[in-house]
């Protein structure tokens, strides 16, 4: 009996892996979604039952054993089945919209192939979370829909993560958000908020799926308004008669064209990657803070792995306060503990010391060391701001250069300026003003508000503060780029009998503004303090250049 045993999993091995091969190389990007006239794909070099067969040589058949005639359908031991199982939303094939994004799928296998790899560690974990709550399965896929499951997704609307929470309702379902760490992104955290938020969405509409998925995309305000004015014209209340935003008419339909799709793939000539029905990470908790490095490192993976089983960590560590919990591949895990348990703690981070110089401040040290201010105060027992030169401050440090942290926040921040840098462009640095906005500055520079706010790894809608230093790629030479910097940064050194306001006023700018970008407490000065100071160039007289 183990035997059969044996060879039954073996069959069902191969056909998964004949059925999961990679397709040729794919973009990076994704293709854009426009509406698309129905033009079917070409079908797979193989079709099942031809891989089936070329598969069977393989494996050396014994007569003597009772193995069943039909070799295990293509979704044995694969996920789909169970998703299917649970598929309860109605699905109206002749709406003229969801036949749209059919289209659009049906035209498009290769993205589907890359999401699907995407989401194959976090998939299981979905399903088991929607079944405890007893609700749709389709409910696995939103993350197709919300992120195309990549977890570095940030919209223009300052959404982040596979589940697209904005930083309010990250709040409200209780995902932290700091320096270090965003729970908008932490794949376990998420997805518990999320599905927590749909079914409160549910519940509020009185169990209709289709209203809630379209609160969940733009508001239960939105949906409850567009349901009261067709009831005042006595129109139908459903999903598809509701005047809705653009992006949420299309948005439903998504979601109901991947369930169409996954119920029937062939169909649509589209081969589902075999997704095994099994956890695909488990979670570890470190105890301690920890150099992701070094995570990587005790569980014999690469960095970039770590970062995406973990995209929730926005440094090169986990925040002091935690949370430590890892994801981490399954075969990974148990060599991670292993290994974690002859480190000790306080050997997790490298430390380093540093002593304070004339005129720094927190502020500055941070910046330097890439830590937070909120950690230097703990680990060196300061209150508020105040430090003395000649001091020295014990500093948590990166074992790696910053750049080994490719998917830190900074560092892909750092990328998306390179890559929007271009032929032909040159840097400025802009120093915020007071009623300054993205319109006004995009305008200033003759760019666009949504490159703008990119360019800065931010949205649009985020509030801009005075003294905020913002990146800007003109196009032009040097020359015409130095014509458009007119704020420029310059150090002060304080000489004997020189105080804030007369700093403030040689320079043309405010006693609060100095405080605000050196975080000087009190009045009084040293001299040999090196003071920070932004200036428009255009308003300063000869005497102060």
């Amino acid at each position: 009996m183990k035997i059969r045993s044996f060879l039954l999993f073996a069959a069902t091995a191969l056909l998964c892996l004949g059925l999961s091969a990679c397709l040729p190389e794919k973009p990076l990007q994704d293709p854009p979604r426009p509406v698309l006239s129905p033009t079917a794909h070409s079908a797979p070099d193989l079709p099942p039952a031809q891989l089936l067969a070329s598969l069977e040589p393989q494996i050396d058949f014994d007569s003597e054993f009772d193995l069943p005639d039909q070799v295990p359908a293509a979704d044995t031991g694969s996920i789909w089945h169970e998703i299917r199982d649970g598929f309860a939303l109605q699905t109206d094939l002749e709406q003229k919209r969801l036949q749209t994004e059919l289209k659009w799928y049906a035209r498009h296998p290769n993205y589907m192939d890359r999401v699907l790899q995407r989401a194959e560690p976090f998939l299981h974990f979905i399903l088991q979370e929607t079944q405890k709550r007893n609700m749709p399965t389709e409910l696995v896929l939103l993350p197709i829909v919300e992120s195309a499951f990549q977890p570095f997704a940030y919209s223009h609307g300052r959404a982040a993560g596979i589940w697209q929470f904005i930083p309010s309702t990250g709040k409200l379902y209780g995902l932290k958000q700091n320096w270090w760490y965003d729970g908008r992104r932490d794949i376990v955290a998420s997805t518990k908020a999320a599905l927590d938020y749909l079914d409160y969405l549910a519940r509020q509409f009185n169990g209709n799926w289709m209203h809630a998925l379209a609160a969940y995309n733009s508001g239960p305000g939105n949906v409850y308004k567009a349901i009261r004015r067709n009831k005042k014209r006595g129109r139908p209340t459903d999903f598809w008669h509701l005047k809705l935003p653009k992006e949420t008419r299309t948005y439903v339909p998504k979601l109901l064209a991947l369930k169409q799709i996954i119920s029937h793939p062939e169909q649509y000539n589209i081969s589902l990657r075999c997704i095994p029905d099994a956890p695909g990470f488990k979670q570890v908790d470190a105890g301690s803070q920890i150099d992701l490095a070094l995570a990587a490192e005790l569980a014999d993976i690469d960095l970039d792995t770590l970062y995406r089983y973990n995209p929730a960590y926005n440094r090169w560590a986990t925040g002091p306060d935690g949370p430590h919990t890892l994801l981490l591949p399954v075969e990974a895990a148990e060599r991670f503990e292993t290994q974690l348990a002859l480190v000790p703690k306080d050997q997790r981070i490298r430390w380093t010391r540093h002593k304070i110089k004339n005129g720094e401040t927190l502020s500055h040290i941070a910046l330097k060391y890439n830590t937070s201010i909120k950690q230097l105060r703990k680990v060196n027992n300061i209150r508020g701001n105040r430090i003395r030169a000649g001091k020295y401050l014990l500093i948590p440090v990166a074992s790696k250069s910053l750049k080994h942290y490719a998917l830190s926040a900074p560092q892909r921040k750092q990328a998306i300026q390179n890559r929007s840098r271009g032929k032909n462009r040159h840097k400025i640095e802009h120093i915020v003003q007071n009623g300054e906005s993205f319109w006004t500055i995009a305008r200033k520079y003759k760019v666009g508000m949504h490159q703008l706010a990119r360019w800065n790894g931010m949205a649009i809608r985020d509030k801009l503060r005075k003294g905020q230093k913002l990146v800007v790629w003109k196009k032009g030479g040097p020359a015409q780029a130095s014509r458009s910097r007119t704020i420029q940064r310059l150090t002060h050194t304080v000489r004997n009998g020189d105080s804030l306001s007369r700093i403030a006023s040689r320079y043309h700018v405010s006693v609060n503004d100095l405080h605000r970008w050196n975080q000087i407490k009190g009045k009084y000065l040293q001299p040999g303090q090196k003071i920070r100071v932004y200036v428009d160039v255009t308003r300063q007289s000869a005497d102060n250049t």
